[in-house]
């Protein structure tokens, strides 16, 4: 009788860890295409082993078309004294990506119809994008808004938008089986820690952390790709092979102080819906279910209507609902190891859930069979996590009738999935149970 699928917990000590590698990747420019976007990929190709793919320019993905490569060497505005008041250098959220060329001497009032501030957060830069329209812009905080003076400035933006490629990254862990659990981070965004970062994070040490796990049951896909445009163009590139998807899960904004949030997949009550609903209840921590809608992060691709795969979302603070989304605010201050941690131990246990989420049988189903003469009644009553356990035995016993999963177990009983898993453990090797399928 082969055991069920075992992954360890996370060491506790892995927050710094994820934190330095967004620590390493925060200063890069990142777009949806570009070297900054391959940089990224091969710093990760450091951690695991990604297959980096490259799609040029104009191949057709559904209904897109992969665009332009955009990359950019220097950016700023000067003032008439030659200072830069607007420097893509001091901070590349300074320049809207995909910005095109521009070399010009402006009047203020001009330039100011390319300008973007936040004047409710006025010490914050914002994060804006011109991917799919030819023009250009920057962003600065409101403060450096307000004080720049009339007159004359020197606009220089020093950027390509020509043909090349969009480059996405994948790593597959073969499990026991062809059938597949893809896990999806964003790659596009420049500075900002929480949205794109956090992500990467966490599925770079998600993948070396269950290459500890023995037994795997699925095959895991890691896919490292823009958003948007990259999930459309990896699923175009990846129809054929979309039948052996059984679960998926995407990842973002895992790093801040907000509690845990799942998005239900588009099916809404797939087993990855349920899975996380578990893991997110056993972990006696604060959280929140989200109905699934079609805007988000690219959860909404993979659960378009054409393609129905079973993929939720995990996140902390979802996108748009906290303040420093999209902004200068979401750096290194804001994301912070524990919370990295902690988001790391939940997806584990997502997968942990999906991995030994079996059906059996019970061998000895007539009358409850003699546990005290298999070593698993303890002599000593009045413990409760001798009575949980075995109260966990019966459980799986009485509902073992190949009908009931170990998760619809865990759901009918009220105990966790990993008390309910260590009971199907030592029924299954004194072979009061077995393998329904």
């Amino acid at each position: 009788m082969a055991p069920l699928s075992t992954l360890p917990e996370p060491d506790p000590g892995l927050g710094e860890y994820l934190y330095a590698l967004v620590e390493r990747l925060y200063p890069l420019c990142r777009s949806i295409t570009g070297d900054g976007l391959r940089e990224t990929l091969a710093i990760v190709s450091e951690y695991v082993p990604l297959a980096i793919r490259e799609i040029p320019t104009g191949t057709r993905a559904f209904d897109w078309t992969v665009p332009k490569e955009w990359n950019v060497r220097d950016a700023y505005i000067k003032d008439s004294a030659g200072r830069r008041v607007v420097d893509f250098k001091q901070n590349n959220l300074h320049l809207v990506s995909y910005s095109v060329p521009v070399h010009k001497t402006l009047p203020l009032e001009e330039i100011k119809a390319h300008l973007h501030c936040l004047p409710e957060h006025p010490a914050w830069i914002p994060y804006r994008t011109a991917y799919y329209s030819e023009d250009w812009g920057f962003c600065l905080s409101h403060d450096a808004m307000q004080s720049l003076e009339p007159g004359t400035y020197e606009v220089l933006i020093d950027s390509r938008l020509e043909e090349g490629s969009l480059t996405y990254g994948e790593y597959l862990l073969p499990g026991r089986g062809k059938d597949e659990v893809i896990l999806f981070a964003h790659t596009c965004h420049p500075s900002l820690g929480n949205d794109n970062l956090s992500g990467i994070a966490l599925l770079v040490y998600l993948a070396r952390h269950l290459t500890l796990g023995q037994r795997l049951r699925y095959s895991y896909r890691f896919i490292l790709a823009p958003a948007t445009i990259g999930s459309v163009v990896w699923l175009s590139q990846n129809s054929s092979g979309l039948h052996r998807i059984k679960h998926g899960l995407v990842a973002s904004v895992v790093g801040d102080p907000g509690h845990l949030r799942y998005k239900r997949s588009r099916r809404g009550h797939a087993e990855i819906d349920r899975a996380a609903l578990q893991a997110l209840k056993d972990s006696g921590k604060k959280y929140e279910v989200l109905e699934f809608s079609p805007w988000g992060y690219d959860e909404r691709q993979f659960c378009s209507p054409g393609i129905n795969l079973p993929v939720g979302r995990l996140t902390r603070s979802p996108n748009g609902a906290y303040p420093e989304y999209h902004t200068s605010g979401d750096n290194l201050d804001f994301v912070r190891p524990e919370y990295l941690v902690d988001s790391l131990h939940i997806y584990t246990d997502v997968l942990r859930i999906l991995e030994n989420n079996c059906y059996f049988l019970n061998t000895s189903p007539q009358g409850e069979p003699q546990l005290g003469r298999r070593g698993l009644y303890r002599k000593t009553g009045g413990q409760q996590e001798i009575e949980e356990h075995q109260l966990a035995l019966l459980w799986v016993l009485n509902l073992s009738d190949g009908k009931h999963s170990l998760l619809d177990i865990a759901e009918r009983s009220g105990l966790s999935f990993k008390r309910l898993c260590r009971a199907a453990e030592d029924l299954l090797q004194c072979r009061l149970l077995t393998l329904a399928f």
